[in-house]
């Protein structure tokens, strides 16, 4: 009779390992043109979508995590699974037709659906239903289009000029400066009179800050959590937190506009934002502690 250790590695053998190496070199050939854009793209505009390159790492972790599971399901050819397959290729070269840069973000979920099929098609649903989550939390490294950023940027950066217009009504009582707040752009009074106005921009609505904080949050509920109503509560509470630092962000560009008006934009407007990711951080950690 065999043992427990021979059932759960016996199909792992290098002539098995040398295959899958081989067909993940295929796989990631096939899509190279979206690979190497979703890298350009995301060390171009390291501020905000940075966090892409940690993902494959934690997806890869969230699967040696589950090596054992892995290792002891019994994988077979499961043909169905040619269906996502073809149907992620097509989907994919079908976008691919006009300007890459505008589909990039609808080609990202092909490429990830044809990772799934793959999986579906060469192991089976036994050894795919342990490779769903880490496959999934892929997604996370998709830079979203600008078309449905535009979509939501704008109310989100009305709601950070009015978060921060009340943050910073509150402090202006007790050190005697005034704010006021027009759509986007935030007026900032100081006790002699000179007002400097600040404009809550695109890069500053916290969509970015967002998908970075979800991200954060879906990985620490499948690393760390074990309970089905940990993981939720992680997900959703990630959102206020974001957008609360990011209201807090606001009023800190604005406080510095008073003192002077170019640390609001710049290199000194990136360090601050990044800097404020730190207490950020530190208290979803905090939410992650009390659950």
């Amino acid at each position: 009779m065999p043992s427990s250790t021979q059932r759960t590695s016996g199909w792992m053998t290098p002539g098995n390992v040398a295959m899958l190496a081989l067909l993940m070199a295929g796989y990631i050939g096939l899509f190279f043109r979206w690979f190497t854009l979703q890298s350009e793209l995301s060390w171009r505009f390291l501020e905000d979508w940075g966090h892409a390159f940690f993902v494959p790492v934690i997806a890869g972790y969230l699967v040696w995590q589950r090596r054992a599971q892995i290792l002891a399901a019994t994988p077979r050819v499961f043909w169905p699974g040619l269906l996502p397959v073809l149907t992620g290729i097509l989907g994919y070269y079908t976008l691919s037709i006009g300007p890459i840069i505008g589909v990039h973000m609808g080609q990202g979920l092909f490429v990830v659906l044809t990772l799934w099929g793959c999986c579906l098609l060469l192991l089976g649903p036994e050894v795919t239903r342990w490779l769903m989550l880490p496959i999934a939390y892929l997604l996370f490294m998709i830079t979203v289009s600008e078309a449905v950023m535009l979509q939501i940027t704008w109310p989100l950066q009305l709601l950070a000029s009015e978060g921060a217009y009340v943050l910073l009504g509150l402090i202006g009582m007790a050190f005697g400066f005034s704010v006021s707040v027009d759509g986007n752009v935030l007026n900032v009074v100081s006790s002699n009179g000179v007002m400097h106005a600040l404009n809550v921009a695109e890069a500053c609505s916290g969509m970015r800050m967002v998908v970075a904080f979800i991200a954060l949050a879906a990985a620490i509920a499948l690393l760390a959590s074990r309970e089905w109503w940990q993981r939720l509560a992680l997900l959703l509470l990630s959102i206020p937190v974001a957008l609360l630092m990011n209201i807090i962000r606001v009023a800190v560009l604005g406080l510095a506009t008073l003192g002077n008006s170019d640390l609001a934009q710049g290199q000194a407007h990136t360090l601050i934002g990044t800097l404020l990711l730190i207490p950020g951080l530190a208290l979803f950690m905090g939410i992650v502690w009390a659950l």
